[in-house]
């Protein structure tokens, strides 16, 4: 019996571990430099992993640039939702080939490694921007994220939202699914002979 338990414990470690796993294409070794810091100059040349949310895809002749909103990236190497950060800037990657404008469209969450090669000026209304550019070897796009509606919880006891299974931020003990209550729908009946 103690074998099973550590071969469960076990397989949920690694099943757990390959949830937070970053994909393939974008592991490595990456220098640890914001937007804000690239726009200063002086890291030409430096390796970097920047996401972020497409403002613009423009094709050319020979590649495809991305113009983005930079934001964090989480334990997956994906951006972070806009609920968890404003962002930290602007950047545009460039990448030989054509990528599809509609299917790199604005709002999609992308997350590029490549190299820093100086800044693109352009205009972000009136303003001249100076964008680092990134010479991008990969532009992995993310699926897209989809919206999940917290199920209400309600305890008998102590009332909705309160008691022991109020389904707060404190994991799954504390909401995430052990005590869900029945569903009764009812349906009247007509009238009877």
């Amino acid at each position: 019996m103690p074998m099973y338990k550590t071969m469960a414990l076990a397989a949920m470690t690694a099943t757990l571990a390959a949830c937070a796993t970053i994909p393939q294409p974008l592991q490595g070794t990456y220098t640890d430099i914001s937007t804000s810091q690239a726009q200063q100059g002086g890291a030409g040349g430096s390796k970097v992993r920047w996401g972020g949310e497409i403002i613009k895809t423009e094709p050319g002749p020979q590649e495809t640039c991305f113009y983005l909103m930079s934001r964090p990236l989480d334990s997956e190497a994906r951006p972070e939702g806009r609920s968890q950060s404003e962002g930290g800037g602007r950047f545009v990657a460039c990448r030989a080939g054509f990528y599809d404008p509609e299917v790199f469209s604005r709002g999609r969450e992308v997350t590029v490694t490549g190299t820093l090669h100086g800044t693109v000026s352009q205009k972000v209304g009136e303003y001249d921007y100076a964008y680092p550019r990134v010479e991008a070897d990969v532009v992995y796009l993310w699926p897209k994220r989809v919206a999940v509606a917290p199920y209400p919880y309600y305890d008998p006891f102590w009332g909705p939202g309160w008691g022991p299974y109020w389904g707060g931020p404190w994991g799954p003990y504390w909401g995430g699914g052990y005590y869900r209550p029945t569903r009764v729908i009812v349906v009247p009946r007509g009238p009877s002979k």
